[in-house]
């Protein structure tokens, strides 16, 4: 395919056909380490090779890849060819259900994403950030979509650098909101209590005491340390939360022994111990900055230990190796009262259909200004004294 009279691209349907050192030229590193480790090849070969993200799981992978006249690699977009609408935390099943009963196929579409991974990163991996090369990115996925049918294009938890790339007529720009924790050069966890309203700062307290009053434990565990009788209890609360949540979790047992074998040293997995028995844990991923929280599960119902672990935990980590900021995943008003900030998401959408497109366009300018409004309300019930907080 050619997405200009300067580029060719290439479109790969399995993530295995694209070499790592090619794929990870094109992503941003520091000493050889991806700074944000969901973007690593080896963070998309392990969904793609544990069967999590395939064909058969509705994931089949389109990934573009630019080269420009001189055969060089330049450009890479993460793309899946999706026949539903799961895993992706920007919701659009609404979208779905009303082109269906005005006669339209919504599926297939195509999804610019990390699967199962609801964390800000960039999707248009082009090394020089060139606008060029970008559009022409942005153009091969356009011209693929009509090539498979497809009736959309989304690209999901954007940067906002590559938000305001997008936005022109043809692509339409949502907003959300999450919950970030920023570490303003905390030397300890007592540090940040100290930038709390008196009540909030004794409430934590409280429930980091009351979440480990029977004696209960907790362990970081990165890199070497991390062994498969971990991954096999964690996997276990995994799939308790997953199947109250939503019924059959997304991600399989062998997709965790994948990453142990190549992406240990980006991931602490925190896990609480009741004497010797793990009995609940929390996956996190380290970035050059910033901490990742992602899944979490239990066995038993502790009260509190949610939080210890979740959030809690992995802002202790955060102070403890100068890590910026904790991002805790989708969703969840409740992390505001335990120092999580509410924080603008973003994603692009392109529509081939004009009808649906203009019927959606007007749907994202009313949510917009909804959005605009709740953070304008969450911001007057944060935990922190008057003054403290800094803008971010």
């Amino acid at each position: 395919m050619t997405a200009s009279a300067i580029f060719t691209a290439t479109i790969y349907p399995s993530t295995a056909e694209i070499s790592a050192a090619k794929w990870n030229r094109l992503i941003p590193t520091t000493d050889g380490r991806a700074d944000n480790p969901f973007l690593d090849h080896a963070f998309f070969l392990a969904l793609e090779q544990s069967g999590c993200a395939t064909g058969q799981t509705g994931w089949q992978p389109q990934h573009i890849l630019l080269e420009n006249d001189a055969g060089q690699t330049v450009g890479l977009m993460p793309l899946f060819l999706k026949s539903h609408s799961m895993g992706e935390y920007v919701f659009d099943h609404g979208w779905a259900d009303a082109f269906e009963r005005a006669g339209g196929a919504y599926y297939p579409k195509l999804q610019c994403s990390v699967p199962f991974t609801p964390a800000t990163t960039s999707k248009l991996l082009v090394p020089s950030h060139d606008p060029i090369i970008s559009g022409a990115l942005l153009d091969t996925a356009q011209q693929l979509a009509t090539q498979r049918g497809a009736s959309s294009v989304h690209l999901t938890f954007l940067p906002s650098n590559e938000a305001q790339l997008v936005e022109h007529d043809s692509w339409l720009r949502r907003v959300d909101t999450q919950f970030h924790w920023h570490n303003d050069n905390f030397d300890t966890f007592d540090d940040f209590l100290g930038t709390l309203a008196s009540r909030k700062r004794k409430t934590i307290k409280r429930e980091r005491r009351d979440a480990l009053a029977d004696g209960l434990t907790v362990k970081w565990l990165t890199g070497s340390d991390l062994m498969e009788h971990h991954w096999d209890a964690f996997y276990d609360f995994y799939e308790d939360t997953g199947a109250r949540k939503w019924g059959r979790p997304y991600l399989n047992r062998e997709f965790f022994s994948r990453l142990n074998q190549t992406m240990a040293d980006q991931i602490v997995l925190i896990l609480a111990y009741d004497g010797t028995k793990p009995i609940a844990g929390a996956i996190n991923f380290i970035g050059k900055d910033r901490l990742y929280g992602r899944n979490w599960g239990a066995i038993c119902d502790v009260p509190f230990l949610h939080f210890e672990v979740c959030y809690y935990q992995a802002m202790d980590f955060a102070i403890a190796n100068g890590l910026k900021i904790v991002e805790a995943g989708a969703q969840g008003e409740h992390k505001l009262a335990r120092g999580y900030a509410p924080t603008t998401t973003y994603s692009a959408h392109w529509i081939a259909h004009s009808g649906l497109r203009h019927a959606v366009a007007g749907f994202l300018e009313q949510e917009r200004l909804a959005v605009e409004r709740q953070q304008q309300l969450l911001e007057q019930y944060t935990p922190f004294r008057k003054g403290e907080r800094t803008d971010h």
